[in-house]
Parts: C-alpha cells; structure tokens; sequence
C-alpha cells in the first residue's frame, strides 16, 4: 500500500463513521465503537499497518491518523453523552427517576502503576527515535538465553544458583528456563527479520536474586539493538544521550566506561550525573560535607549497559558482520522509575501502597 492509497483509505474510514453514527441507535452504540475504534477495528487495524512505512512518511501519515482517531473519540463520546438518559430510560421500561443499579458518588478511577508508567515513557522516547517494540515469551530455552548471545558454558549467569530452570519429567525440555534478561527477543527477531533493525523490548525477566531495596527475583528490563550497515559507537552514545535527556533533563551529563558483556564488543557502562544531587555529590549546596546518599557522594548514577554487537552474536543469527553491525543495549525499568519518582526501594513498587500506587 503506498502512502496515497493508506491515506485514502483512511478518509473513506472516516466518512463512513461519520455516516453511521449520524443514525446510530443507543442499542448499536457499543458495537459502532468495537467496529471502528475497537482492538481489530477498522481504523486500528489502519493505524498499526503504519510500521511498514518509511519513518519520514510515518510521521505525516500518523498525525493524519491520530487526528481523525481523536474527532471520531470526541464525536463518539458527544454521542454516549446525548443518547445515555434515552438508554437508561429504555432499560428502566420507560419510567423515569434514579437508577439504583449506578455505582453511587464518588466513583472509583483506576490509576496507572509506576512500572507501567514507566515503561510506556520510555517506550514513547524510543519510538520517537524511531525504535518499534517487540515482545518474546517469558519461558526460554538455553539456547536464545545464553548460546546465541555469545555466553560461554562456564559462565557463571548459567548456573542454578541463579537461574530458573523449568524441572520437567521430558528430557527434551530440561533446558527450558525462565528468561533472565529479555535480550532473546534480540536473537529472535534478528532470526526472523532482515537488517536494518531498530527494536526496543520492555518485558519482565527472573533471576534467583536476594530480595533487597535494589534487587528482586522478578523485576522488568528494557532491551534495545540497532543493526545496519556501519553502525558502531558513535550511534550509540548519540542514541543514548538523546535518550536519557528526554527523561531527566538536557542538563544530565553522561559518561561511558568500558566494561565486559559477552555478547557486544566493545562493551560500556553508562553513567548519568545523580538526579538527587545533580552532579554535586553531597546532599545539598548548604550541606556541602554530607555525602548524597543515592550517589554516595560520586555525583554518577549507573543506568545501563551497552556496546557493539559482538560478531558471534551476528553470526548465530545468519548474518555478515562484515556487512552488519550494530548496538545494543540493556537498562532495568524499576531503576528508571525510581529515579522519575525519588524511591529508594524498589520493594515499594510490589507492596499494593495505595498512596504509590494511586499518584498517576
């Protein structure tokens, strides 16, 4: 579909809602929202076909999109509003008066949870660099988890001590086990998909940790990955500045450390100036000799590790890494999250507090 025929179409969608909810009786209310705006919509179904566009046409074809998307919610709403005293008197056979069966005052609102939050802010900065989002399964096998990303057999992340193995009677299924990081759902779209790739993966993963104010046997990751031709650190670092200043500020500095991962090379680790202290490493400018106590008095804050796609990594997934290249990288979403809402314990996230859970 070129971008004249989507937008075509798109038009041809509104016009028939138009046309339809102009005659829309209170009884087809509901089935008119499930048959435009609903999951498998019409009009959804449109808008997720706008990932197969070039990212430059995608923006103009989606502003058309989600403008025609927000007139036919207001139009619709405008429409419950009108019709709702007809359908309530219709249940109630005609009579008039107060229906007991309404919730009484006040009515509850469902709020958003921090870590989904969290994810969708970062999932929102991702895409507006031009990233897609991928999912994978929870339940993985040893070879997506650990083979294919260049994780060698004596490497310590394999043992029991501090991965879920699924314990099944089948022998072919012994080396089944609960993802540890959601860098799987890498291999499996480099597997399935051809380059250029840029995938982002927000998920949760498990590993047999310590339960403490900084760790959790299950917790969320976001993994992300570039490839194309002549991709290397230069990319990554723009990426990542790009990234962590739409969050917390164009002021935050970042730095880069060089680090091991098995599956980049080079690998880093980076760092952002303290959101608490801003960089200063004490608790405040009036309190100069007290430590910051998230810093601990380094000014820096470890987010995330990435580097350069290690060849083997390329290889295991049939492509050239003398044509192919790219990035990776890797952050935990509950340390986002504490950060944008100044916890210092993660174990809040998972107590139900409803003074943390209900501030969203």
């Amino acid at each position: 579909m070129t971008p004249s025929e989507w937008r075509d179409k798109l038009f041809q969608i509104k016009d028939a809602f138009l046309k339809d909810i102009g005659g829309v009786s209170p009884e087809n209310l509901d089935a008119l929202e499930i048959r435009y705006l609903g999951r498998k919509g019409e009009l959804s179904i449109l808008l997720r076909e706008l990932k197969d566009f070039p990212i430059e046409e995608r923006k103009s074809l989606g502003q058309d999109g989600n403008s025609i998307k927000t007139e036919m919610e207001s139009l619709l709403a405008g429409k419950k509003s009108s019709l709702s005293p007809i359908k309530t008197q219709a249940a109630s056979g005609g009579k008039t008066g107060i229906d007991v069966t309404l919730p009484g005052y006040p009515f509850l609102k469902g709020s958003i949870h921090p870590i989904s939050f969290t994810v969708n802010k970062l999932a929102e900065v991702f895409m507006r660099l031009g990233f897609t989002i991928a999912d994978g399964p929870h339940i993985e096998d040893d070879y997506h988890n650990f083979e294919a990303l260049n994780i060698p057999q004596c490497h310590p992340s394999r043992d029991a001590q501090d991965t879920f193995y699924l314990a099944m009677k089948d022998s072919q299924a012994n080396n089944l086990l609960l993802r540890t990081h959601t860098s799987p759902v890498q291999i499996r779209t480099m597997m399935k998909h051809k380059p250029p790739l840029r995938i982002i993966s927000p998920g949760r993963v498990f590993r047999r940790d310590a339960l403490d104010a900084s760790h959790s046997f299950v917790f969320h990751q976001i993994e992300g990955f570039y490839v194309d031709r002549n991709v290397g650190m230069a990319d990554l670092k723009w990426t990542m500045e790009a990234f962590i200043k739409e969050l917390f500020g164009s002021d935050t500095r970042l730095r880069f450390r060089p680090s091991y991962f098995p599956f980049v090379e080079p690998g880093a680790e980076v760092d952002m100036t303290c959101v608490f202290c801003r960089g200063r490493g004490n608790r405040s400018a009036a309190v100069p000799n007290e430590k910051c106590p998230v810093c601990k008095g380094s000014g820096w804050l470890e987010m995330l590790g990435a580097g350069v796609i290690h060849p083997n990594v390329l290889k295991a997934c049939s492509m050239d890494p003398v044509q192919w290249s790219g990035f990776a990288f890797g952050a935990g979403i509950e340390r986002f999250a504490m950060l944008l809402f100044e916890i210092r314990d993660m174990r809040i996230f998972y107590e139900n507090d409803l003074r943390i859970l209900k501030q969203l």
